[in-house]
């Protein structure tokens, strides 16, 4: 990095330097993507339920439950869904509209009214209507216009631990409320748990539960994809500036078949991270370690995964200095298991501790992986062979390396005085 005068240059210089970002939006928690990758059979989901408002509208009042962890993707692809959905239904002549409201924001039944009304551009009356009255005049508004309403109800779990019986009633049995033959008003309930509908009354979790769309957590190939496409047709990136290897490196992390748990976000949010990370050093590229510095400060389980270290047996702890050494030594980010086994080897004999098999080893590598502190994936084109490739998950640096020295040398202490 360049030696500045002032404080002041130091500002000019980031504000003015390069950068790796070309449009850093399309990372932003609320950006809609042209492509949803992997979501595509919840997309044709949504649409074989909702396809009836196109055919038959009025006729009947859809229900749909979305569920999912975190970061699977629940909120952008409804949202996806009702915006090519609503542009469908308008080429045919339909007026649909899909409104999304977040329970967490909008915690009341009056504020999810509100809302309501507001997204329609409709005024209420400033003196004090009851929700039945609030719902009438919202119903009248969409039958006056013929419009059918979607309505996306995210983070409903939420509205149904805060809210009273009769709210939750009122909100999902509308039409024994308004006795309206025309059904207008159609729901996406979007839960991250089913069981939070377990303590609803029976009368209510039936007008609920009718169609449920599963978004399972993504796997390492998954993340990538969708990082991939941020990168390149989204453009938040400039072209080059993001490796492949790096983007391999963050979707491990995550990814739940490499013993992450699937968050999109949290993916998307380390690749943000990185490159301003990036920027800060001047690098006209996202490196991997600028992608575990990143993981370092997002991954919430990290600090866990830290104060677990001391949980390790000593030879756990080998296989890590081992990988620490390589990292030193060879200045690259991943290295053949037998590489990282022939240093495993030679570790454990300078400290005077017998190397174990190549079995025990196996197990080791698989337990460092499961707990999030080690990457591990079969290598690809450019090797001969298949092979697993491994590397540390964390930044390396001086407190890393000490806090694994110090607990080597404790448990090498404790080993001699038995």
């Amino acid at each position: 990095m360049k030696v500045l005068d002032s404080l002041k240059d130091v500002i000019e210089d980031a504000i003015h330097g390069t950068t790796v970002f070309e449009r850093i939006n399309a990372l932003n928690p609320d950006y809609i993507p042209k492509n949803l990758p992997h979501r595509e059979i919840q997309i044709r989901e949504l649409t074989v339920n909702f396809r009836d408002i196109l055919i038959n509208p009025g006729s009947t009042s859809v229900r749909v439950v979305i569920t999912g962890k975190t970061g699977t993707g629940k909120t952008v692809t409804a949202k996806k869904f009702g915006e090519i959905f609503s542009e469908i239904a308008k080429e045919k002549g339909l007026k649909i509209f899909y409104l999304h409201i977040n329970c967490h924001r909008q915690r009341t039944l009056y504020l999810i009214l509100m809302e309501i009304a507001r997204q329609l551009n409709l005024q209420i009356p400033n003196r004090g209507l009851s929700s039945q009255e609030t719902f009438k005049l919202i119903y009248d508004y969409l039958d006056k216009r013929n419009i059918q309403l979607i309505l996306a109800l995210d983070e409903f779990d939420y509205f149904i631990s805060t809210s009273p019986v009769e709210d939750i009633y009122f909100l999902v049995r509308i039409y024994d409320e308004l006795n309206a033959l025309v059904k207008r008003i159609h729901y996406i309930f979007i839960l991250r748990e089913m069981s939070s509908l377990a303590s609803l009354d029976k009368s209510i979790k039936d007008h609920v539960i009718k169609n449920i769309i599963e978004f399972h957590p993504y796997t390492s190939s998954d993340l990538f994809d969708i990082l991939d496409d941020r990168i390149k047709t989204e453009k938040a990136f400039r072209e080059g500036a993001v490796p492949e290897e790096t983007i391999k490196f963050i979707a491990d992390i995550y990814g739940v078949d490499k013993g992450g748990n699937g968050n999109a976000r949290l993916a998307i949010e380390t690749l943000e991270l990185a490159g301003k990370i990036a920027d800060t050093e001047g690098s006209p590229q996202v490196s991997i370690d600028h992608a575990k510095k990143a993981n370092s400060k997002i991954n919430p389980e990290l600090s866990i995964i830290i104060d677990t270290i001391k949980d390790l047996d000593l030879h756990q702890l080998l296989v890590v200095k081992a990988i620490m050494n390589l990292h030193k030594k060879e200045g690259v980010d991943f290295f053949p298991m037998g590489r990282v086994e022939e240093e495993y080897n030679l570790v454990s004999r300078e400290l005077g501790a017998p190397p174990r098999k190549h079995t025990q080893l196996f197990e080791y590598i698989r337990k460092l992986k499961l707990m999030g502190l080690i990457v591990a994936r079969q290598s690809g084109k450019g090797m001969r062979g298949r092979t697993t490739l491994i590397s540390l998950s964390v930044p390396l640096s001086t407190e890393f390396e000490d806090l694994i020295n110090n607990e080597i040398r404790d448990k090498l202490l404790q080993q001699n005085n038995y």
